[in-house]
């Protein structure tokens, strides 16, 4: 179905090519999973597939690919579309139409399908994704995980043999993504779609991969089965991590299979307390943020109800629930640039130094509390990425307090030159990028909004570095994110919306556990035993045992 044939892609702003010598044959009904590490050429595969690369792209392409018989250097995106749907990292960027329903018809209108045969197609995608209770809403309205939904509907809707989707579940709560993925699969072994899929959360999706495309960062790609490849590959999900340190063979790649895998291993580490994951935060320290009956409301609909919530320095706070829960809004709201219907927020230790960031300029609200939104885009205007830090450098004041803008940037994604166009990065790049900008303003309490979408395992360490640095500085951290395996190791405290409203609040341990929806793998395996990461077990592994004295 889809072949690469020699194909090697350089782009004139880089030294050494992207893909070099790419030979590599996909088959009918094969759902190949893309993995790597952030900026490795993920995007660019995916791109060569329908053509995107070097059609829009530009750069240059050696070689030949050729998807159902068709070469892409011959036809051009346009005529490969009844043929290859893709989906891009970030929704928005592919809407052209106002509504949930009119986007799900768009593609079928242009390829001149029935309009009997439309309307069922529309309703079988609407039930099929979820969306039937938004068919009628604006697409700017929706929450990022909506959009990413209609996104993957949109396209589905054509019926195309080949599916290209790029981080597909990167917005997505762990229900709605398991749902997307069980339709995803259903359309490779019921109507033999071929897909692509490259995505960084790969515990959502390694036991559905038929093959693993493994891209270890000098131009070539490594293809074999997910167990094979897994083995010895640099990035590898937390469930592949345990069956390492486990030296476990073959590697289990589901839940299921670990567990009928890890008696042994929890009889081993039965009776033992894990390490803490990260140090207890200080009960002493002062609230930096006090939110009262905050209330938000969008067009009458309530998306926030009268929530009230403490912020304390030096806590990471996980902010947690299911797409359209009111997540984003609270943030928005506590940050002061959103709009609060009721309730009051304060920022400050106490008494007269605590200020409402909503009634203070963009400029001192930035300093009080920093916000990174879930599209880092919107806050990107200039045209280099040296630009933008200078600028915030600039705009911040950086002194004793602050970090440079490019000492944030260097740690989150080393590597990243200044004279880069900041929409020639890739989302895990941008995010990075627009987190480095808001901490040199040295803000008290930093409100990180899918902090983690795009970004790969060894970036989301150096996040949480970013993250337990701000906390020793007495600073309040909430994160929100669906990456429950982020949450496991990054979070002192989980809090979780649903309906706006906060229906659980506690330490991390006690509320993501307790829900199997929220459990991280490490935790599901090993139940009951008390372990949420991978780090606690090899740590107790490592350690020497005691022997009995000798009689």
């Amino acid at each position: 179905m889809i072949t690469f044939d020699q194909v090697t892609v350089h782009y004139e702003d880089t030294a050494e090519p992207v893909l070099r010598d790419v030979n590599l044959t996909v088959e009918e009904g094969e759902l190949c999973l893309v993995v790597g590490h952030t900026g490795v050429g993920k995007s660019t595969l995916l791109g060569a597939v329908n053509g995107l690369v070097p059609h829009f792209t530009g750069g240059t392409l050696h070689g030949r690919v050729t998807v159902d018989g068709r070469d892409t250097a011959d036809h051009p995106p346009r005529e490969l579309a009844d043929v290859v749907g893709v989906v891009g990292q970030d929704p928005l960027d592919g809407f052209v139409t106002d509504t949930v329903e009119e986007e799900l018809a768009y593609a079928m209108e242009q390829l001149a399908v029935p309009p009997a045969t439309m309307r069922k197609r529309v309703e079988e995608t609407l039930d099929l994704l979820g969306l039937a209770d938004l068919r009628h809403r604006a697409l700017h309205e929706l929450s990022g995980g909506q959009q990413q939904r209609v996104a993957i509907g949109s396209v589905l809707t054509a019926h195309p043999r080949v599916l290209v989707l790029d981080e597909p579940t990167s917005a997505l709560d762990p229900t709605a993504a398991e749902e997307v993925l069980a339709a995803v699969t259903r359309l490779v072994h019921d109507l033999g779609v071929t897909v692509l899929l490259a995505e960084h959360r790969l515990e959502r999706v390694v036991q559905y991969a038929d093959r693993v495309l493994h891209l270890p960062g000098d131009g070539r790609v490594v293809s074999g089965p997910p167990a094979e490849i897994f083995r010895t590959s640099s990035i590898a999900p937390p469930i592949v991590e345990l069956g390492r340190s486990a030296a476990w063979s073959p590697l289990p790649l589901s839940v299921r299979d670990a567990r009928r895998a890890a008696a042994p291993l929890r009889a081993r580490l039965g009776g033992t307390l894990p390490p803490p994951v990260r140090p207890a935060p200080d009960t002493d320290a002062p609230d930096l943020l006090r939110a009262r009956g905050v209330t938000v409301t969008h067009r009458g609909v309530p998306a926030v109800r009268e929530v009230g919530i403490d912020l304390r320095g030096g806590e990471v706070t996980a902010l947690m629930g299911r797409n359209g829960s009111g997540k984003s809004s609270l943030l928005w709201a506590l940050q002061g640039s959103g709009p609060r219907k009721a309730g009051s927020v304060s920022v400050g230790e106490s008494g007269t130094s605590a200020r409402d960031p909503g009634k203070v300029s963009a400029t001192e609200a930035r300093r009080l509390v920093g916000l990174v939104p879930q599209t880092p885009t919107d806050l990107l205007y200039l045209e280099s990425v040296g630009q933008e830090l200078a600028q915030a450098d600039s705009e911040s004041a950086v002194g004793a307090d602050g970090v440079p803008a490019r000492a944030v940037l260097d740690r989150l994604a080393p590597g990243i030159p200044d004279s880069t166009h900041p929409r020639d990065l890739s989302e895990g790049q941008k995010l990075a990028l627009v987190l480095a900008i808001q901490l040199a303003a040295a803000p008290r309490v930093v409100l990180l909004d899918e902090p983690t979408r795009g970004l790969d395992y060894r970036a989301k360490g150096a996040l949480i570095d970013i993250v337990d640095g701000l906390a020793s500085e007495g600073r309040a951290v909430v994160i929100s994110t669906h990456d429950v395996e982020f949450v496991a190791r990054a979070a002192d405290r989980v809090v979780v919306m649903a309906e706006g409203d906060v229906v659980a609040d506690g330490a991390t341990g006690d509320v993501i556990v307790a829900s199997p929806v929220f459990a991280p793998q490490t935790a599901k395996i090993l139940a009951p035993l008390p372990f949420l990461t991978v780090d606690q077990v090899a740590s107790v592994l490592a350690a020497p045992h005691e022997t009995a004295p000798d009689a």
